[in-house]
């Protein structure tokens, strides 16, 4: 309903001018329409942006989990490196999940105090979100030797187990690489001293890689390190845009946060 202020200054309008009685009311009609129409609109803007924003909490949880599974099952760092990622990614995505559950239940339910929570919750998100990304730039390198790292202890471990013989050579195929920097890598796995195996080869076929160690012409001679480099530059530019996409998005929640926490300081009936 609209603030009493208005409708005084109305009703002393009608008193003033009796004639323009049914404009005046009129008016009064359509200015709480407009505004509590409006307010709505906001209401349900921001519990639907909270909706998107909890399916997308808990999606972060389930490629959190999936990755460390992932991870566990085929590459093996010395330090926590390997699970820093998907252990961020969990974090992050049960923090965002009941940040946008406050934040549904504060707009449906036109709750000051839950709106105003989400909303400073949200702006924190925001703030760790710039210091993770500067972090991460801060840190490349080690990120990048530790990951190295983890690529020659897999390679290591090639002919123990046939679940990681599988991962490697999966991974080889895909990324058509060979060894961790390169095809020489695999120089002290066979007898000869020549062969690696039939996943780094340009056509795949059994016994394609014996005694081929540095030809060009029939086995990839990169290694997965760079390729996987190159791979994930390749798609650097859609990182960006979701980065951008996000958060816009967080953004805007903050802004129909503090304009639905303002309407409901001052009186408004939203629903």
């Amino acid at each position: 309903m609209m603030k009493p202020t208005g409708i005084c200054q109305y009703v002393g309008m009608v008193l003033l001018f009796p004639n323009m009685r049914y404009l005046c009311f009129r008016i009064v009609f359509l200015d709480i329409m407009g505004v509590e129409g409006g307010i709505r609109f906001v209401k349900y803007l921001l519990f639907f942006f909270n909706f998107i924003f909890w399916l997308c909490g808990l999606a972060l949880i389930v490629v959190g989990v999936l990755v460390q599974v992932a991870l566990h099952k085929s590459l093996s760092i010395s330090d926590a490196t390997a699970s820093a990622i998907p252990i961020i990614l969990i974090v992050v995505g049960v923090v965002i999940f009941f940040i946008a559950f406050c934040g549904c239940c504060g707009a449906w339910k036109e709750n000051y105090c839950m709106v105003t929570t989400f909303a400073v919750l949200l702006l924190l998100i925001i703030l760790v979100e710039i210091g993770v990304a500067i972090a991460g730039y801060i840190f490349r390198d080690h990120i990048k030797g530790e990951v190295r790292e983890g690529l020659h202890q897999l390679i290591a471990k090639y002919n123990t187990t046939d679940e990681i013989k599988q991962t490697v050579d999966k991974m080889q195929e895909d990324l058509k690489c060979c060894g961790a920097n390169s095809s020489s890598d695999w120089i002290h796995f066979w007898a000869d001293g020549k062969t690696v195996p039939d996943s780094c080869c340009v056509n795949i076929s059994k016994g394609c890689g014996v005694g081929e160690l540095h030809d060009g012409l029939k086995v990839h001679l990169q290694g997965c390190h760079t390729a996987v480099e190159e791979s994930l530059m390749k798609n650097l530019m859609w990182i960006v845009i979701a980065a951008v996409v996000i958060a816009i998005i967080q953004i805007m929640g903050v802004v129909f946060s503090c304009m639905l926490m303002k309407a409901i300081r001052s009186g408004y009936e939203v629903m």
